[in-house]
């Protein structure tokens, strides 16, 4: 039997589709060991699936790449064709995902009915509409259960790390500060820098692609000093390239507490980053989503969006929202009058480095009893 998946974006979306990858493996190789599972995927996300022994073949596509290149999306169609999928499962519900799913000429063309863009149309199987209330982890989980998947012994994301990946990423920390005053309280990926006197370290995601979901830097400035004061934890600033410059000028601001490693990870750096970390603290971001499918706890601040329908997914972490009566809005400007000559969402701005501080206080304490402050 060969299956294949299709999600071709975003990052979070990539990552809230894995448990459904699990799910589907687990379900097949207990009726025929004879199986393979492809997923086809665009070039930003690809890096997390590239070499997941779960996946058989990562089948990698350009964003908007039908304008720009024709005759290579073509070749990927006649690729798709050639495999003679008996199952394709389009777990995008888009144009964009429903023509690949037409393309791929799979027997049996699974999705929700009702999809966005009138994407399914392709399908020759359809699940009823998804509640849009309903978490994307357990809404791809339905469509993965339909097509003969299995869950036993909960959730899994099946984020594949190499040790090369690691070591890299182990790297990064050691240069981040001296190398013997900072470290990762997971033993079981331990480095040659390992060593239970070290300081631990935290992660501060504080970009995103809305400029609505974001945090004043004056608050993550604030925030970072306290706990890093408090708890004599190194903050590690992660972010993209492009964010590097900004997030450099908080790195300076915060002080010897913190280190700017924008732009000098991959994402699967970043996930093994996550993974060594006691704590995330992160704005609604793809990031955000790594950090929680690397068990590692996850503070999230939201404000235009709605956690539970893509929130960090799992009791360990914590959201920290307002509630205002505009939130959610799902708008990438907020629509409201500046104050103060800025344009800071309500529903953002309204959250103080002292609620979050409360909050990583009370986290720190369930987790390991008592935490030794300062």
């Amino acid at each position: 039997m060969k299956v294949l998946i299709v999600k071709l974006s975003s990052i979070g979306d990539v990552i809230h589709t894995l448990p459904a990858l699990f799910a589907m493996k687990e379900g097949y190789k207990k009726k025929d060991s004879d199986f393979e599972i492809d997923w086809i995927v665009e070039e930003a996300a690809s890096v997390l699936l590239v070499g997941n022994p779960l996946i058989d073949n990562v089948i990698v596509v350009k964003r908007k790449g039908w304008s720009r290149s024709f005759k290579e999306n073509w070749r990927v169609a006649k690729r798709l064709r050639a495999r003679r999928y008996d199952m394709v499962i389009d777990f995008q519900g888009l144009f964009k995902s429903a023509l690949w799913v037409l393309l791929s000429r799979g027997k049996r063309r699974i999705g929700f009915g009702g999809g966005r863009e009138l994407s399914s149309i392709v399908l020759n199987d359809r699940l009823p509409p998804y509640d849009p209330e309903k978490h994307a982890v357990e809404r791809y989980l339905d469509l993965a259960l339909y097509a003969g998947g299995k869950v036993e012994g909960g959730i899994v994301f099946p984020v594949h790390i190499t040790d090369e990946e690691r070591a890299s990423a182990e790297e990064l920390v050691a240069e981040a500060a001296d190398t013997d005053s900072i470290d990762s309280p997971v033993s079981a990926h331990s480095s040659a820098h390992s060593s239970k006197d070290r300081k631990k370290f935290f992660v501060i995601v504080p970009r995103a692609r809305w400029s609505t979901k974001e945090w004043r830097d004056e608050s993550f400035i604030e925030l970072t000093r306290t706990v890093s004061e408090r708890y004599s934890l190194h903050a590690l600033i992660v972010g993209t390239s492009e964010d590097r410059a900004g997030l450099e000028q908080m790195a300076e601001s915060i002080g010897a507490g913190a280190t700017n490693l924008a732009g000098r990870t991959s994402l699967k750096e970043l996930a093994a980053l996550f993974g060594m970390a006691e704590f995330a603290i992160t704005v609604d971001t793809g990031p955000m989503h790594l950090a929680a499918a690397m068990s590692t706890t996850t503070i999230a601040l939201f404000g235009p969006t709605a956690p539970w329908r893509t929130g960090p997914y799992g009791k360990e972490h914590l959201v920290l929202r307002i509630g205002t009566e505009c939130s959610p809005c799902f708008k990438r400007e907020c629509p409201l009058p500046k104050t103060e000559g800025r344009r800071d969402p309500k529903c953002m701005s309204e959250i103080t480095p002292a609620t979050v501080a409360e909050a990583i206080e009370r986290l720190l304490k369930a987790k390991r009893g008592t935490f030794k402050e300062n």
